[in-house]
Order: C-alpha cells, then structure tokens, then sequence
C-alpha cells in the first residue's frame, strides 16, 4: 500500500550555488516523501551535479532537452506524482522545508484539498521589506494578489507563493498549459473555476536578490495579469 504523504517537486535552472544545500534540507524533513526533480536545462553544473548524485535519496530525476520553463517543469513531473500531497519546492534556499509540516497539517486538520504558504500573513512591514529585497517586489506582489482577489473572488495575501499544497488527485486532474512563471495565477484561477477554497498559513521565508540569482522579472507579472484574465473569461 502506498503510504507517501507528499511529492516534492523541484524544478531547477542554474542552482548550482544552492542545489545541494537544498536538497539536505528537503531530505532532513521527516515526512514520508517522494522527490521529483526536474532540471530546465541548466547549464551551470547542476545538470551534471544531479545525475551523479545519490540516486537511492531522488525517487525522480527529469532532464529536459531545453529549457522550457518553471510551469513546464511542473507538468513534466505531474504524471509521476504518487503522494498523498504534492508540494512545489524552488531549488533556492527562500523557503524552508522545516515549514512542510505546517501545510499538511492544515490541509488534515480542515479537511482541504489547497493550502497557500503565504510571505506576508501575519508578517509587518519591516519584515517584508527585508524578505523581499526590494519594495517593487513589495508591491508587486501586493497588486498581483488583489487582482487575484478581484477576479477570483478570493482573499489570499500571497497568490504567487511558490510554497502551494494541493491533493495530489486533485492536481493531477487540472490540465496545466503555461510553461514559465504563469503556472501560479493558472493553477490558482483554476482552483477558483472549480471552487475550490484555498487557505494560507504563515510560512518562513528569506528572498534573494537578482544578483543572487533570482529570475522572475517584470514581464512575468505583465503576463500573469493576462493569464489570469484569460483562465476566467475564455
């Protein structure tokens, strides 16, 4: 009998620097687990450093031919999903694993088949500030949640958190279609088009600069503003 309580799937692109660091800390957590890591054609080593690595602690190693994007990488590990929960993990060090068992539990607790890892519930200002490295992102976030909001007829605080926890029958099921950073606003409005509540939990979180390597730019909130549009009216 299959007794995994969550798949941790990891898309990677040129996470050398944090990859391996990551991964202890994905494996420290003691929930029964399945790791599903999906490599976007990196080209900076980490390819390279993943398929040398210890196979008896990866359940899933995809390797993409080119490099598709983050929403791609998702739907590449979607069939292979065998959890009780399925959980998106970035291969940065911004969330920590340790905060697992706070959206299981909620999800058990409630009887819920979505729970957010929310950045900013319960969080002042200052601390934001600090999390999120610059007050464009700030903001950024704020706005893109009340549109969120607006269109979805929801009230989250961090709509684009990379921390979502779904039931794993349940996200199997949702036909995922956009390749990059637009799986947050598709998978999110598609929960709403099937009413399906989503709750939040405070979560940890320490954000990294572009000089660190963070990779999400304007143009992909300009997009998710579409996509969002697009998954509710047509």
């Amino acid at each position: 009998m299959n007794n995994i309580q969550l798949s941790v799937i990891i898309p990677v692109f040129n996470e050398i620097n944090t990859i391996d660091l990551i991964l202890k800390k994905v494996l420290q957590s003691k929930i029964i687990k399945q790791i599903i890591i999906v490599d976007d054609f990196s080209t900076d080593g980490t390819r390279e450093f993943l398929t040398k690595y210890n196979q008896d602690k990866i359940d899933k190693i995809i390797l993409h031919k080119k490099n598709l994007g983050k929403g791609a990488a998702i739907k590449s590990a979607q069939k292979y999903i065998e959890g009780k929960y399925v959980i998106i993990q970035d291969a940065d060090l911004e969330y920590d694993p340790k905060d697992y068992d706070l959206l299981i539990n909620e999800a058990e607790k409630n009887n819920l088949k979505a729970v957010y890892g929310s950045r900013v519930l319960n969080k002042d200002i200052h601390t934001n500030s600090e999390n999120f490295s610059h007050a464009v992102r700030i903001w950024g976030n704020f706005f893109l949640t009340f549109l969120n909001n607006l269109i979805n007829h929801q009230k989250l605080t961090d709509a684009h958190t990379c921390y979502k926890l779904f039931d794993s029958n349940l996200f199997k099921s949702i036909d995922l279609v956009e390749k990059d950073f637009s799986f947050c606003p598709e998978i999110t409005t598609k929960l709403s088009n099937r009413k399906i509540r989503i709750k939040e939990v405070s979560i940890n979180y320490t954000g990294r600069t572009y000089d660190e390597g963070k990779k999400i730019s304007a143009f992909d909130g300009l997009k998710a503003i579409w996509v969002l549009i697009k998954y509710k009216l047509f």
